[in-house]
């Protein structure tokens, strides 16, 4: 037998409250006392109501749908962004519409006609196929994440400090050679700061190094073709020395470890590693791995507290301009573990 649906009547019947009261409790909360609130809440549990989120939204325009573009899934760290917007639900209450994986503005135009059906209230981007200027244009607020940000609001990590933070981490533990594993993003992508940062570290010291620089397209056979190859290189060319490595992912990090181990038969000592990312991958590794730790979970939290402050700044300044893009900078933490300092691993084993 189906549940009695449990109506307004209802509920005003059981706190003796007005209707009016009720709907402005599940309206405008703000305008019920808390005492009230407190009490409406309770007749709520006991009368075991079940939230129409249809009605809801058609009476108050508001969907609470937010959707989310991503380059792809198999780099550990859109995962694990993806994972950490979709859990500050708890906090926000607002859900995620997610496409992934397309280099296509075709493709990737189609996939934000499709979040507008939906009428989506905010729009937050780690793609890099479409720019920021229009994306600006679009009816609804739009935060960037690791991208490039001129013209809508971003979250970033400091890309900088991080290359400068794996560029001293490796000389500080005597290599003879420092060597930056990167693909070619273009300067305006944050992620291009790591480069920058390396380099900057390495000149400033008179520090030997080299930039191996190739582009990954958005498959993990294509990123483990190259990488395994620049290995091979590097394995030939410096022979003896010992040599550490800035990888510019956990998971390219990670294919870069697996070719060493699989060739050796473990990670030789003139191999120092340091990723970028603080994924889940480097933490699991048979061999867990260094790596610069982007602040994931306080870069989506910052990320979801400025599309809301868009979103409401909307609805209360309708009309007026727009304002300049707000751009916040995350530190990185460098993270040594057992492939730069296999001291770390013993002492927490």
């Amino acid at each position: 037998m189906s549940e009695k649906k449990v109506t307004m009547k209802d509920i005003a019947d059981f706190t003796h409250f007005s209707k009016t009261t009720i709907s402005r409790y599940f309206n405008r909360p703000e305008s019920v006392s808390t005492e009230n609130r407190e009490k409406i809440a309770e007749a709520l549990r006991v009368l075991n109501y079940k939230e129409n989120k249809v009605a809801r939204i058609l009476a108050r325009g508001k969907t609470e749908f937010i959707g989310l573009l991503v380059p792809n899934l198999f780099l550990s760290y859109y995962g694990e962004v993806m994972d950490s917007f979709l859990r500050s639900y708890q906090r926000y209450g607002y859900k995620f519409i997610v496409f992934a994986g397309s280099d296509s503005e075709e493709t990737e135009r189609k996939y934000i006609e499709e979040l507008m059906a939906y009428q989506i209230e905010g729009l937050i981007v780690l793609t890099h196929t479409m720019s920021s200027e229009e994306l600006a244009s679009l009816p609804v607020p739009v935060v960037g994440l690791e991208r490039e940000d001129k013209y809508i609001d971003s979250v970033n990590t400091d890309n900088y400090l991080g290359g400068m933070q794996a560029a001293r981490h490796l000389a500080d533990l005597g290599c003879d050679i420092l060597i930056h594993f990167n693909s070619d993003a273009r300067q305006e992508i944050p992620a291009s700061r790591r480069i920058a940062g390396f380099t900057d570290y390495c000149l400033e010291q008179h520090l030997p190094y080299e930039l191996l620089i190739e582009p990954y397209d958005n498959t993990y056979a294509h990123m483990k073709s190259v990488i395994c190859r620049t290995a091979n290189q590097v394995i030939e060319k410096y022979p003896g020395l010992r040599k550490g490595i800035f990888v510019s992912n956990d998971s390219a990090a990670s294919i870069l470890l697996n070719h060493l181990v699989s060739r050796f038969g473990g990670l030789p000592e003139e191999f120092l590693i340091v990723g970028f990312d603080n994924t889940r991958i480097s933490q699991e590794s048979i061999i867990p791995i260094s790596t610069v730790g982007q602040q994931i979970d306080i870069m989506t939290d910052t990320a979801m507290q400025l599309l809301i402050a868009q979103i409401q700044g909307r609805t209360e300044k309708a009309g007026t301009a727009a304002a300049a893009p707000v751009h916040k900078i995350i530190p990185p933490i460098l993270i040594p573990r057992a492939t730069s300092m296999p001291e770390v691993a013993q002492k927490t084993e």
